[in-house]
């Protein structure tokens, strides 16, 4: 193991011993790391002296005024929607409300209607019973009269044909005289 240690540092020494023979290119004594630096002070010069930073934060404010308004107006269109949502719960509460009041007005005049229906039905039932024990009591009424009538014409037919056979002339003539001094008195 002793021999790979040996090797790498072999190597590195003969890296070190390359690069130490190069030397860095240079432009009238300035290196390339000394010509990036001077380009960059160049450009952040040229950029202060073109006021790029100025520019790059009024732009910046003009996002920021943009996005602020953009966000008030969204705050006041959230508000506004709250709003319309709170004045719409309110409306639905009061539809509700108004619809359970029909639904109860319309149960109270459905079972008025139902009570007059019934008081109604049982007006007509009653009504009709009476017109019926009229009707009855009338034509027993007029049955009773027919009988009696006809009893009566019966009775006639029958005192007629006593009569006719029990009295004769002579019979005649004194009932009727008989009649006749009757009205006297």
């Amino acid at each position: 193991m002793a021999e790979p240690l040996a090797e790498t540092t072999t190597s590195v020494e003969h890296g070190a011993a390359v690069g130490a023979g190069h030397a860095a290119p240079s432009f009238y004594g300035v290196t390339s790391p000394m010509f990036i630096g001077l380009a960059m002070i160049v450009v952040i010069a040229l950029m202060l002296w073109k006021k790029v930073p100025a520019a790059i934060g009024k732009a910046l404010d003009r996002k920021i005024d943009l996005i602020r308004a953009q966000l008030s107006e969204a705050e006041a269109l959230r508000k506004e929607a709250e709003a319309l949502k709170a004045e719409y719960a309110k409306k639905a509460k009061s539809a509700e409300k108004e619809a359970a009041a029909l639904i109860e007005r319309a149960r109270h005049e459905a079972d008025a209607m139902l009570a007059k229906a019934k008081a109604d039905a049982e007006a007509l039932v009653e009504r009709r019973g009476r017109m019926a024990e009229d009707k009855i009591a009338a034509e027993e009424r007029a049955a009773v009269d027919q009988l009696r009538a006809t009893a009566a014409e019966a009775a006639r037919h029958a005192a007629a044909r006593l009569i006719a056979d029990r009295l004769d002339d002579k019979g005649d003539k004194a009932l009727v005289d008989e009649a006749i001094g009757g009205l006297g008195r």
